[in-house]
Protein backbone atom coordinates (compact mmCIF):
# COMPACT_ATOMS: atom_id res chain seq x y z
CA UNK A 1 0.00 0.00 0.00
CA UNK A 2 2.86 2.41 0.74
CA UNK A 3 3.97 2.16 -2.91
CA UNK A 4 0.61 3.32 -4.29
CA UNK A 5 1.39 7.03 -4.02
CA UNK A 6 4.88 6.70 -5.47
CA UNK A 7 3.83 4.56 -8.45
CA UNK A 8 0.71 6.57 -9.30
CA UNK A 9 2.57 9.88 -9.08
CA UNK A 10 5.39 8.51 -11.24
CA UNK A 11 2.81 7.42 -13.82
CA UNK A 12 1.34 10.92 -13.86
CA UNK A 13 4.79 12.51 -14.25
CA UNK A 14 5.93 10.13 -17.00
CA UNK A 15 2.70 10.56 -18.97
CA UNK A 16 2.98 14.34 -18.65
CA UNK A 17 6.59 14.27 -19.81
CA UNK A 18 5.42 12.20 -22.79
CA UNK A 19 3.14 15.15 -23.63
CA UNK A 20 -0.08 13.41 -22.60
CA UNK A 21 -2.48 16.14 -21.45
CA UNK A 22 -2.17 16.63 -17.71
CA UNK A 23 -5.89 16.00 -17.07
CA UNK A 24 -5.70 12.61 -18.80
CA UNK A 25 -2.45 11.84 -16.96
CA UNK A 26 -4.06 12.59 -13.58
CA UNK A 27 -7.15 10.48 -14.37
CA UNK A 28 -5.00 7.50 -15.39
CA UNK A 29 -2.85 7.91 -12.26
CA UNK A 30 -6.04 7.97 -10.15
CA UNK A 31 -7.30 4.76 -11.76
CA UNK A 32 -3.95 3.06 -11.13
CA UNK A 33 -3.98 4.20 -7.49
CA UNK A 34 -7.48 2.81 -7.08
CA UNK A 35 -6.61 -0.47 -8.80
CA UNK A 36 -3.52 -0.97 -6.63
CA UNK A 37 -5.70 -0.34 -3.57
CA UNK A 38 -8.17 -3.03 -4.59
CA UNK A 39 -10.86 -0.83 -6.12
CA UNK A 40 -12.62 -1.49 -9.41
CA UNK A 41 -12.45 1.02 -12.25
CA UNK A 42 -15.99 2.20 -11.50
CA UNK A 43 -15.23 2.64 -7.79
CA UNK A 44 -12.04 4.55 -8.60
CA UNK A 45 -13.89 6.90 -10.96
CA UNK A 46 -16.64 7.48 -8.39
CA UNK A 47 -14.03 8.31 -5.74
CA UNK A 48 -12.26 10.64 -8.19
CA UNK A 49 -15.46 12.49 -9.04
CA UNK A 50 -16.46 12.65 -5.37
CA UNK A 51 -13.18 14.36 -4.52
CA UNK A 52 -13.36 16.91 -7.35
CA UNK A 53 -15.65 19.07 -5.24
CA UNK A 54 -12.70 19.86 -2.98
CA UNK A 55 -11.40 22.41 -5.48
CA UNK A 56 -14.73 23.60 -6.92
CA UNK A 57 -14.40 26.97 -5.17
CA UNK A 58 -10.92 27.47 -6.59
CA UNK A 59 -12.02 26.37 -10.06
CA UNK A 60 -14.90 28.86 -10.13
CA UNK A 61 -12.56 31.56 -8.84
CA UNK A 62 -10.16 30.99 -11.72
CA UNK A 63 -12.96 31.05 -14.31
CA UNK A 64 -14.22 34.40 -13.00
CA UNK A 65 -10.67 35.75 -12.75
CA UNK A 66 -10.15 34.78 -16.38
CA UNK A 67 -13.31 36.63 -17.39
CA UNK A 68 -12.20 39.66 -15.34
CA UNK A 69 -8.80 39.58 -17.06
CA UNK A 70 -10.43 39.45 -20.50
CA UNK A 71 -12.73 42.35 -19.58
CA UNK A 72 -9.75 44.41 -18.42
CA UNK A 73 -7.92 43.70 -21.66
CA UNK A 74 -10.93 45.10 -23.57
CA UNK A 75 -10.38 48.47 -21.89
CA UNK A 76 -6.87 48.78 -23.32
CA UNK A 77 -5.30 49.61 -19.96
CA UNK A 78 -2.79 46.80 -20.33
CA UNK A 79 -1.51 48.47 -23.51
CA UNK A 80 -0.54 51.49 -21.42
CA UNK A 81 1.47 49.36 -19.00
CA UNK A 82 3.01 47.21 -21.73
CA UNK A 83 4.09 50.22 -23.80
CA UNK A 84 5.65 51.79 -20.72
CA UNK A 85 7.57 48.59 -19.92
CA UNK A 86 8.73 48.34 -23.54
CA UNK A 87 10.09 51.90 -23.50
CA UNK A 88 11.77 51.55 -20.11
CA UNK A 89 13.03 47.97 -20.18
CA UNK A 90 13.74 47.38 -23.86
CA UNK A 91 17.24 45.90 -24.12
CA UNK A 92 17.46 45.09 -20.40
CA UNK A 93 16.82 41.35 -20.49
CA UNK A 94 17.83 40.53 -16.93
CA UNK A 95 15.90 43.48 -15.56
CA UNK A 96 12.73 42.33 -17.35
CA UNK A 97 12.91 38.89 -15.73
CA UNK A 98 13.60 40.29 -12.26
CA UNK A 99 10.77 42.83 -12.57
CA UNK A 100 8.39 39.99 -13.46
CA UNK A 101 9.58 38.09 -10.36
CA UNK A 102 8.98 41.17 -8.17
CA UNK A 103 5.48 41.76 -9.58
CA UNK A 104 4.63 38.09 -9.02
CA UNK A 105 5.92 38.31 -5.43
CA UNK A 106 3.62 41.26 -4.72
CA UNK A 107 0.67 39.08 -5.75
CA UNK A 108 1.16 36.86 -2.70
CA UNK A 109 1.64 39.27 0.16
CA UNK A 110 1.12 42.97 -0.66
CA UNK A 111 -1.76 42.61 -3.14
CA UNK A 112 -2.92 39.00 -2.61
CA UNK A 113 -4.47 38.24 -6.01
CA UNK A 114 -2.33 35.11 -6.58
CA UNK A 115 -2.31 34.15 -10.29
CA UNK A 116 -5.04 36.61 -11.30
CA UNK A 117 -2.51 39.12 -12.65
CA UNK A 118 -0.86 36.66 -15.06
CA UNK A 119 -3.52 36.49 -17.81
CA UNK A 120 -3.81 40.27 -17.61
CA UNK A 121 -0.12 41.20 -17.75
CA UNK A 122 1.83 38.43 -19.47
CA UNK A 123 0.10 37.85 -22.87
CA UNK A 124 0.60 41.49 -23.99
CA UNK A 125 4.30 41.21 -23.05
CA UNK A 126 4.99 38.15 -25.20
CA UNK A 127 6.04 40.36 -28.13
CA UNK A 128 8.56 42.07 -25.87
CA UNK A 129 9.97 38.73 -24.71
CA UNK A 130 10.35 37.54 -28.31
CA UNK A 131 11.87 40.84 -29.48
CA UNK A 132 14.46 40.72 -26.67
CA UNK A 133 15.02 37.00 -27.30
CA UNK A 134 14.23 36.16 -23.68
CA UNK A 135 13.90 32.46 -22.92
CA UNK A 136 10.31 31.98 -21.79
CA UNK A 137 11.49 29.32 -19.36
CA UNK A 138 13.22 32.15 -17.48
CA UNK A 139 9.92 34.05 -17.27
CA UNK A 140 8.13 30.88 -16.10
CA UNK A 141 10.78 30.47 -13.39
CA UNK A 142 10.41 34.10 -12.32
CA UNK A 143 6.62 33.81 -12.14
CA UNK A 144 6.71 30.58 -10.13
CA UNK A 145 9.27 32.10 -7.79
CA UNK A 146 6.92 34.99 -7.10
CA UNK A 147 3.95 32.67 -6.61
CA UNK A 148 5.77 30.45 -4.14
CA UNK A 149 8.78 32.00 -2.34
CA UNK A 150 6.85 34.83 -0.61
CA UNK A 151 4.29 32.55 1.04
CA UNK A 152 7.12 30.38 2.36
CA UNK A 153 9.15 33.22 3.87
CA UNK A 154 6.79 36.14 4.52
CA UNK A 155 3.89 35.79 7.02
CA UNK A 156 1.49 38.11 5.20
CA UNK A 157 -1.29 37.50 2.70
CA UNK A 158 -1.08 33.93 1.46
CA UNK A 159 2.09 33.56 3.52
CA UNK A 160 0.13 34.16 6.72
CA UNK A 161 -2.39 31.52 5.66
CA UNK A 162 0.41 29.03 4.92
CA UNK A 163 2.13 29.65 8.26
CA UNK A 164 -1.18 29.44 10.16
CA UNK A 165 -1.91 26.11 8.45
CA UNK A 166 1.42 24.76 9.72
CA UNK A 167 0.75 26.21 13.20
CA UNK A 168 -2.70 24.60 13.43
CA UNK A 169 -1.40 21.29 12.09
CA UNK A 170 1.37 21.13 14.68
CA UNK A 171 -0.81 22.38 17.54
CA UNK A 172 -3.58 19.86 16.86
CA UNK A 173 -1.02 17.06 16.95
CA UNK A 174 0.55 18.00 20.27
CA UNK A 175 3.49 20.22 19.28
CA UNK A 176 4.09 23.52 21.08
CA UNK A 177 5.33 26.32 18.84
CA UNK A 178 4.67 30.01 18.16
CA UNK A 179 3.95 31.74 14.86
CA UNK A 180 7.24 33.61 15.22
CA UNK A 181 9.14 30.33 15.42
CA UNK A 182 7.40 29.01 12.32
CA UNK A 183 8.37 32.18 10.45
CA UNK A 184 12.00 31.76 11.52
CA UNK A 185 12.09 28.06 10.64
CA UNK A 186 11.13 28.69 6.99
CA UNK A 187 13.66 31.42 6.22
CA UNK A 188 16.46 28.94 5.48
CA UNK A 189 14.36 26.73 3.12
CA UNK A 190 12.99 29.87 1.45
CA UNK A 191 16.54 30.98 0.70
CA UNK A 192 16.74 27.99 -1.60
CA UNK A 193 14.08 29.59 -3.79
CA UNK A 194 16.17 32.76 -4.08
CA UNK A 195 19.23 30.71 -5.05
CA UNK A 196 17.19 28.84 -7.68
CA UNK A 197 15.93 32.08 -9.23
CA UNK A 198 19.42 33.56 -9.43
CA UNK A 199 20.77 30.40 -11.07
CA UNK A 200 17.96 30.47 -13.65
CA UNK A 201 18.38 34.16 -14.46
CA UNK A 202 22.17 34.48 -14.45
CA UNK A 203 23.29 31.00 -15.54
CA UNK A 204 20.75 28.58 -17.04
CA UNK A 205 18.71 30.98 -19.18
CA UNK A 206 21.20 33.84 -19.47
CA UNK A 207 21.83 33.47 -23.21
CA UNK A 208 19.40 34.98 -25.74
CA UNK A 209 17.10 32.54 -27.49
CA UNK A 210 17.98 32.57 -31.16
CA UNK A 211 14.92 33.10 -33.35
CA UNK A 212 14.67 33.24 -37.13
CA UNK A 213 13.05 36.67 -36.99
CA UNK A 214 12.95 39.43 -34.43
CA UNK A 215 9.66 41.08 -33.59
CA UNK A 216 9.31 44.74 -34.58
CA UNK A 217 8.19 46.75 -31.56
CA UNK A 218 8.24 50.19 -33.12
CA UNK A 219 4.44 50.28 -33.22
CA UNK A 220 4.31 49.15 -29.61
CA UNK A 221 6.59 51.97 -28.44
CA UNK A 222 4.06 54.69 -29.22
CA UNK A 223 2.75 56.62 -26.22
CA UNK A 224 -0.80 55.59 -25.31
CA UNK A 225 -2.77 58.19 -23.38
CA UNK A 226 -4.40 57.35 -20.07
CA UNK A 227 -8.07 58.30 -20.48
CA UNK A 228 -11.37 58.16 -18.59
CA UNK A 229 -12.08 54.46 -19.21
CA UNK A 230 -8.66 53.56 -17.86
CA UNK A 231 -9.38 55.43 -14.62
CA UNK A 232 -12.70 53.61 -14.31
CA UNK A 233 -10.88 50.33 -14.91
CA UNK A 234 -8.48 51.15 -12.06
CA UNK A 235 -11.48 51.81 -9.81
CA UNK A 236 -12.96 48.43 -10.81
CA UNK A 237 -9.67 46.68 -10.03
CA UNK A 238 -9.45 48.41 -6.64
CA UNK A 239 -13.08 47.46 -5.97
CA UNK A 240 -12.39 43.83 -6.84
CA UNK A 241 -9.32 43.76 -4.57
CA UNK A 242 -11.18 45.47 -1.73
CA UNK A 243 -14.08 43.02 -1.85
CA UNK A 244 -11.65 40.10 -2.01
CA UNK A 245 -9.86 41.30 1.13
CA UNK A 246 -13.12 42.06 2.98
CA UNK A 247 -14.85 38.79 2.13
CA UNK A 248 -11.71 36.63 1.76
CA UNK A 249 -13.24 35.34 -1.47
CA UNK A 250 -11.68 35.45 -4.93
CA UNK A 251 -15.12 34.68 -6.38
CA UNK A 252 -16.77 37.76 -4.88
CA UNK A 253 -13.76 39.90 -5.73
CA UNK A 254 -13.68 38.88 -9.40
CA UNK A 255 -17.46 39.15 -9.70
CA UNK A 256 -17.34 42.66 -8.20
CA UNK A 257 -14.72 43.75 -10.71
CA UNK A 258 -16.72 42.34 -13.63
CA UNK A 259 -19.94 44.02 -12.52
CA UNK A 260 -18.20 47.38 -12.07
CA UNK A 261 -16.69 47.25 -15.57
CA UNK A 262 -20.16 46.65 -17.03
CA UNK A 263 -21.85 49.23 -14.78
CA UNK A 264 -19.25 51.86 -15.73
CA UNK A 265 -19.88 50.93 -19.40
CA UNK A 266 -16.15 50.43 -19.85
CA UNK A 267 -17.03 47.06 -21.35
CA UNK A 268 -20.29 47.10 -23.36
CA UNK A 269 -22.98 44.87 -21.88
CA UNK A 270 -23.45 43.17 -25.27
CA UNK A 271 -19.87 41.87 -24.95
CA UNK A 272 -20.79 39.96 -21.78
CA UNK A 273 -21.15 36.54 -23.40
CA UNK A 274 -17.90 36.96 -25.30
CA UNK A 275 -15.99 38.04 -22.18
CA UNK A 276 -17.17 35.04 -20.14
CA UNK A 277 -16.51 32.62 -23.01
CA UNK A 278 -12.97 33.92 -23.51
CA UNK A 279 -12.41 33.83 -19.75
CA UNK A 280 -13.41 30.18 -19.66
CA UNK A 281 -11.13 29.49 -22.62
CA UNK A 282 -8.23 31.20 -20.88
CA UNK A 283 -8.58 29.70 -17.40
CA UNK A 284 -10.83 26.69 -18.00
CA UNK A 285 -7.92 24.27 -18.34
CA UNK A 286 -6.47 25.39 -15.03
CA UNK A 287 -9.86 25.03 -13.36
CA UNK A 288 -10.38 21.48 -14.63
CA UNK A 289 -6.82 20.44 -13.79
CA UNK A 290 -7.38 21.68 -10.23
CA UNK A 291 -10.67 19.76 -10.02
CA UNK A 292 -9.08 16.57 -11.33
CA UNK A 293 -6.06 16.94 -9.05
CA UNK A 294 -8.40 17.33 -6.09
CA UNK A 295 -10.07 14.08 -7.11
CA UNK A 296 -6.68 12.36 -7.38
CA UNK A 297 -5.76 13.56 -3.90
CA UNK A 298 -9.09 12.28 -2.61
CA UNK A 299 -8.42 8.83 -4.09
CA UNK A 300 -4.99 8.69 -2.44
CA UNK A 301 -6.37 9.79 0.94
CA UNK A 302 -9.52 7.66 1.01
CA UNK A 303 -7.66 4.48 0.02
CA UNK A 304 -5.17 5.11 2.85
CA UNK A 305 -2.26 5.29 0.41
CA UNK A 306 -0.87 8.57 1.79
CA UNK A 307 -1.14 7.42 5.40
CA UNK A 308 0.52 4.12 4.54
CA UNK A 309 3.40 5.90 2.80
CA UNK A 310 4.07 8.21 5.75
CA UNK A 311 3.70 5.43 8.31
CA UNK A 312 6.15 3.31 6.33
CA UNK A 313 8.70 6.08 6.77
CA UNK A 314 8.33 5.82 10.57
CA UNK A 315 10.24 2.56 10.37
CA UNK A 316 13.42 4.63 9.97
CA UNK A 317 13.25 6.04 13.50
CA UNK A 318 16.26 4.00 14.53
CA UNK A 319 18.35 5.72 11.88
CA UNK A 320 20.12 9.06 12.29
CA UNK A 321 18.31 12.41 12.00
CA UNK A 322 19.87 13.24 8.65
CA UNK A 323 18.37 10.15 7.05
CA UNK A 324 14.97 10.63 8.73
CA UNK A 325 14.79 14.23 7.47
CA UNK A 326 15.73 13.05 3.97
CA UNK A 327 12.95 10.42 3.99
CA UNK A 328 10.29 12.83 5.29
CA UNK A 329 11.18 15.48 2.72
CA UNK A 330 11.13 12.88 -0.05
CA UNK A 331 7.66 11.78 1.04
CA UNK A 332 6.48 15.39 1.04
CA UNK A 333 7.87 15.90 -2.47
CA UNK A 334 6.01 12.89 -3.85
CA UNK A 335 2.70 13.74 -2.16
CA UNK A 336 2.69 17.41 -3.17
CA UNK A 337 3.57 16.68 -6.79
CA UNK A 338 0.57 14.35 -6.89
CA UNK A 339 -1.92 16.57 -5.08
CA UNK A 340 -0.55 19.81 -6.53
CA UNK A 341 -1.32 21.94 -3.47
CA UNK A 342 1.13 22.85 -0.72
CA UNK A 343 -1.72 24.23 1.40
CA UNK A 344 -3.74 21.03 0.96
CA UNK A 345 -0.76 18.83 1.79
CA UNK A 346 0.09 20.40 5.18
CA UNK A 347 -2.86 18.99 7.19
CA UNK A 348 -2.21 15.53 5.76
CA UNK A 349 1.49 15.31 6.59
CA UNK A 350 1.37 17.24 9.89
CA UNK A 351 -0.72 14.52 11.53
CA UNK A 352 2.08 11.99 11.11
CA UNK A 353 5.17 14.19 10.80
CA UNK A 354 4.74 15.64 14.29
CA UNK A 355 4.82 12.32 16.22
CA UNK A 356 7.61 10.97 13.98
CA UNK A 357 9.72 14.11 14.43
CA UNK A 358 9.12 14.25 18.18
CA UNK A 359 10.07 10.58 18.57
CA UNK A 360 13.23 11.17 16.53
CA UNK A 361 14.23 14.11 18.75
CA UNK A 362 13.67 17.00 16.33
CA UNK A 363 12.99 20.40 17.91
CA UNK A 364 9.66 22.21 17.23
CA UNK A 365 11.52 24.59 14.86
CA UNK A 366 13.08 21.68 12.97
CA UNK A 367 9.67 19.97 12.79
CA UNK A 368 8.10 23.15 11.39
CA UNK A 369 10.90 23.37 8.81
CA UNK A 370 10.26 19.76 7.77
CA UNK A 371 6.49 20.24 7.50
CA UNK A 372 6.71 23.59 5.71
CA UNK A 373 9.39 22.42 3.28
CA UNK A 374 7.63 19.10 2.63
CA UNK A 375 4.41 20.95 1.88
CA UNK A 376 6.09 23.42 -0.45
CA UNK A 377 8.21 20.79 -2.23
CA UNK A 378 6.60 19.70 -5.45
CA UNK A 379 4.34 22.75 -5.69
CA UNK A 380 6.85 24.06 -8.22
CA UNK A 381 7.16 21.44 -10.91
CA UNK A 382 3.83 19.72 -10.30
CA UNK A 383 1.73 19.52 -13.49
CA UNK A 384 -1.36 20.07 -11.31
CA UNK A 385 -0.14 23.07 -9.29
CA UNK A 386 -1.46 26.57 -9.86
CA UNK A 387 2.15 27.74 -9.37
CA UNK A 388 2.91 26.15 -12.74
CA UNK A 389 -0.50 26.29 -14.40
CA UNK A 390 -0.71 30.05 -13.84
CA UNK A 391 2.57 30.89 -15.65
CA UNK A 392 1.68 28.54 -18.50
CA UNK A 393 -1.72 30.19 -18.96
CA UNK A 394 -0.01 33.51 -19.70
CA UNK A 395 3.07 32.33 -21.57
CA UNK A 396 1.13 29.98 -23.83
CA UNK A 397 -1.36 32.62 -24.94
CA UNK A 398 0.15 32.40 -28.43
CA UNK A 399 0.59 28.62 -28.35
CA UNK A 400 4.40 28.71 -28.15
CA UNK A 401 4.94 27.46 -24.58
CA UNK A 402 4.65 23.85 -23.39
CA UNK A 403 3.32 23.35 -19.85
CA UNK A 404 5.53 20.38 -18.89
CA UNK A 405 8.83 21.03 -20.65
CA UNK A 406 8.82 24.83 -20.53
CA UNK A 407 7.29 25.41 -17.09
CA UNK A 408 7.20 22.29 -14.90
CA UNK A 409 10.64 20.86 -15.65
CA UNK A 410 12.52 24.20 -15.30
CA UNK A 411 10.73 25.14 -12.07
CA UNK A 412 11.19 21.66 -10.60
CA UNK A 413 14.94 21.70 -11.23
CA UNK A 414 15.59 25.26 -10.10
CA UNK A 415 13.39 25.33 -7.00
CA UNK A 416 12.76 21.86 -5.61
CA UNK A 417 16.43 20.87 -5.53
CA UNK A 418 17.72 23.89 -3.52
CA UNK A 419 14.53 23.92 -1.42
CA UNK A 420 15.07 20.25 -0.56
CA UNK A 421 18.73 20.76 0.33
CA UNK A 422 18.21 23.86 2.49
CA UNK A 423 15.07 22.38 4.10
CA UNK A 424 17.14 19.32 5.02
CA UNK A 425 19.91 21.51 6.45
CA UNK A 426 17.36 23.59 8.41
CA UNK A 427 15.95 20.45 10.02
CA UNK A 428 19.43 19.48 11.22
CA UNK A 429 20.51 22.98 12.32
CA UNK A 430 17.40 24.21 14.17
Amino acid sequence: MSWVVIISVLVMILLSLARVHVIIAIIIASLIAGWMSGLSVIESVELLVEGMGGQSKTALSYILLGAFAVAISYTGITNVLVNYLIRVLSGKRTMVILVIAIIASLSQNVIPVHIAFIPILIPPLLKLFDHMQIDRRAIATALTFGLKAPYIMIPAGYGLLFHETIFEGMKSNGATISMGQINASLLIPGLGMVIGLLIAVFITYRKPVQKSTRVDLEQEKRIVSFHRNHWLTVIAIIGALTMQLITDSLIIGALTGLILLFVFLVVPFKQGDKVITEGITMMGTIAFVMLTASGFGHVLKETGAVTALIQASSGFLDSNKAFIAFVLLSVGLVITIGIGSSFGTIPIIAALYVPISMAAGFSPLATAALIGTSGALGDAGSPASDSTLGPTSGLNADGKHHHIWDTCVPTFLHFNIPLFILGWLAALML
